[in-house]
């Protein structure tokens, strides 16, 4: 079945025996911050084909998120995915990640899309079918947007724990890692911290076990603001910092969290 974006990856590393070995290696790459090398492995077949020409627009916009650049060339494959685009599903999952891309250029405070956000995560509600493989990311990308734009917990709730049943339905190991970071940071916002920790940790475990190395400093950090001793969270920290400066300084917005007090003010986390 036909997944908005990026593949989800399988296997130990990140591709099993009958995958698309394109899909492994741009996998590996993304996995590891190389995201222009990734979106160069699908350039060929973006040229004609839908759905590597949406794996490589989702592959750019994966690179603005963490590291708030690179705009353009997310937009410009973007729009030729869209050009491609032949049926609903392949119509809703480009609307999708165009909701996803003004979602992040908004938070980061690049140019304010939050009303192209919307409309765009709408137009892909009415387009992919109800059992759509995209709907659980769907669900995901609006729970950010009530979150982080919309300042409704309760909404972000509810789209997150619709997101979260429906990935661990389906297996997308990696949008599951996604759903539990955000329904913890939900409990850790409503004061549960029990239930925080458990998500946080979860969240860590399976993109350990991924090899999502891009992912596990953001998820150490998380991790390490609602744990309460204060030695524990200081070495997943130290960790985390390690992991960044690995990965050349990226994510870009996780260093004012890498502090030894975290603080519920700490700036609002993009993946």
């Amino acid at each position: 079945m036909r997944n908005s974006g990026l593949p989800e990856p399988r296997g130990e590393h990140g591709a099993g025996p009958h995958d698309d070995p394109l899909d492994g290696a741009v996998w590996r790459l993304r996995s590891r911050a190389c995201w222009e090398d990734a979106a160069a492995l699908l350039a060929p077949r973006a040229a004609h084909e839908a759905g590597p020409a949406l794996r490589r627009a989702a592959v750019l916009a994966e690179r603005c998120v963490f590291t708030g650049r690179g705009w353009q060339a997310a937009e410009d494959a973007l729009r030729s995915a869209e050009a491609l685009a032949t049926d609903d599903e392949e119509r809703g999952a480009a609307a999708c990640e165009r909701g996803h891309l003004a979602y992040a250029a908004t938070l980061l405070g690049v140019r304010d899309r939050a009303d192209e956000a919307r409309s765009a995560l709408g137009r892909a509600a009415a387009l992919l079918a109800r059992d759509s493989p995209t709907r659980p990311l769907l669900h995901f990308r609006r729970g950010l947007i009530a979150q982080h734009l919309s300042d409704n917990p309760s909404d972000a709730t509810a789209a997150f724990e619709r997101a979260h049943a429906g990935a661990s339905a389906r297996g997308q190991r990696l949008l599951t890692s996604f759903t539990w970071r955000h329904v913890a940071a939900m409990a850790e916002h409503d004061g549960r911290l029990a239930e925080a920790r458990y998500g946080f940790a979860e969240s860590l475990r399976i993109r350990e076990e991924l090899g999502y190395l891009v992912g596990i400093a953001p998820a150490l950090a998380s991790l390490a603001a609602v744990l309460p001793d204060p030695q524990e969270a200081a070495r997943l920290r130290a960790e985390a910092g390690r992991l960044v400066r690995l990965l050349g300084g990226v994510p870009t917005w996780l260093a004012p969290r890498l502090t030894p007090t975290p603080g519920p003010d700490r700036p609002a986390e993009t993946d």
